[in-house]
């Protein structure tokens, strides 16, 4: 068996080596061949070339940037792509004056005396095709590598090196059982990958912007819709991409079915959470831009995600609910059917104060405050009497929740308290009577 072993990678080697030589003595061709008088032109041309390019992007740049400035309603993705352009910018102008050159010098020369522009026209197009590609990966890290493995292979195949190259990457590999897992397969599953995930993101994102703004479907179910969405397009990109690759998915299905098994047991929580969720958007009992209240924590719904709920409270805070909680336990919500909410404060006034006129100050007090509902005017009440008051509950109606609650309530406090002192209310206090009985005596140390 250790032979064997030895054996395959001594081929293996031998493979390698060979081609290396190839690859070597081709680049020692090419390298000679720059010695020739129309080679060495191309070459001072090609440099020439890069530096009235160099010249060209520092006289359009500033004049760009002042352009881009003056686009203030402009959106925002036109806005970035302008922003690649100009750091770009030299790139483009060397795209541009390359090719010039090489249509030039095809109808002026023969040739293979522009066979070097050519290479580098093609080469300067090509690695600037592939930045504005590369531009739809949102995640840097997973660009660069994208973007310089592209580069590297349209050098390669411009170059005509690519034979070369797949035959050293292919060479090098292991063989476990009947699979044979070599370099150049790894870096095709990363490549197909990667542009299935690219292209399963920008349909996932262009799908939800077009849910989102259809009105005729409900907030929830425009969640439902787009997370439903991404789970299929996000699926179907992988097991496609190993399956282009060449992959065998058989394998795959047995260890994926036992991963489950305990992955049940173990994540019981978060299924859990996971099936609260989508519980949450079919019955459509909360919704982005709900008002609630969980136990002490009040504010609005900024997302429903798949494990947790988002909600901002007024103080700036963000709390993730888990989506169990909403679920077992109670949750107030402000805006379920509508936005109106009703708000209730007490206080009282003193027993001489007329009744029927407190009721009527405090009703216009709090109608003149903002937010308060017109057409649901507000009513006040005579709740009870008191030690030293008469007691009232001021009821009255805004549509905003989100606003806040404590400030409408405190305004309209105020509101009261002005109508109150205008008007000579006064609101009582406790306060109590101390008698002194004929002939008691209250010592120095009693009242220490």
């Amino acid at each position: 068996m250790e032979q064997d072993e030895t054996t395959d990678l001594a081929q293996q080697a031998a493979e390698i080596a060979e081609i290396g030589q190839g690859v070597w003595g081709q680049a020692l061709t090419f390298g000679e061949s720059l010695l020739r008088p129309w080679n060495a032109y191309q070459v001072g041309i090609i440099i020439a070339v890069f530096l009235i390019a160099h010249l060209t992007s520092k006289f359009l740049a500033p004049r760009l940037h002042n352009w881009m400035r003056s686009r203030e309603g402009w959106p925002k993705w036109r806005l970035r792509w302008l922003l690649v352009v100009h750091k770009r910018l030299r790139g483009i102008c060397f795209v541009v004056l390359i090719w010039l050159v090489l249509f030039a010098m095809r109808e002026l020369t023969w040739n293979s005396r522009s066979y070097l522009i050519g290479i580098a026209a093609n080469l300067a197009l090509a690695w600037l095709i592939v930045v504005f590609a590369t531009r739809l990966i949102s995640n840097p890290f997973l660009r660069s590598i994208v973007r310089f493995g592209a580069w590297i292979w349209v050098t390669l195949r411009i170059v005509g090196l690519t034979d070369q190259t797949v035959g050293i990457l292919d060479a090098a590999a292991i063989e476990v059982g009947e699979a044979r897992l070599s370099i150049w397969l790894v870096l095709q599953g990363v490549f197909i990958l990667s542009v299935f995930f690219m292209a399963a993101r920008f349909v996932s994102k262009q799908t939800a912007r077009r849910v989102q703004a259809n009105e005729d479907i409900s907030p929830s179910m425009r969640v439902l819709v787009v997370k439903f969405l991404q789970v299929v397009l996000y699926g179907a990109a992988f097991f496609i991409g190993l399956r282009a690759v060449g992959f065998d998915l058989t394998g795959l299905a047995v260890l994926s079915g036992a991963i489950g098994v305990g992955l049940g047991f173990g994540l019981q929580k978060v299924v859990s959470n996971l099936v609260s969720g989508i519980i949450i958007l079919l019955d459509k009992s909360i919704k982005p831009g709900d008002v609630i209240t969980v136990g002490e924590t009040f504010g609005w719904i900024n997302s429903l995600g798949a494990r947790y709920v988002s909600i901002t409270t007024r103080d700036g805070r963000e709390y993730l609910i888990p989506n169990e909680d909403l679920i077992t336990t109670q949750v107030v919500n402000w805006s379920h059917s509508n936005d109106y909410v009703r708000l209730d404060i007490y206080f009282g006034t003193a027993y001489g104060d007329n009744p029927r006129q407190v009721r009527k100050l405090a009703i216009e007090a709090a109608s003149a405050v903002d937010r308060v509902l017109e057409f649901r005017p507000p009513v006040c009440h005579i709740v009870g009497f008191g030690d030293s008051s008469v007691d009232y509950i001021l009821r009255f109606w805004i549509k905003d929740p989100t606003g806040g609650l404590t400030n409408i309530r405190g305004n309209v406090y105020l509101a009261l308290w002005d109508a109150f002192a205008d008007n000579g209310i006064s609101i009582p206090f406790p306060q109590r009577e101390v008698k002194m009985i004929e002939g008691s005596e209250i010592s120095h140390k009693a009242l220490d």
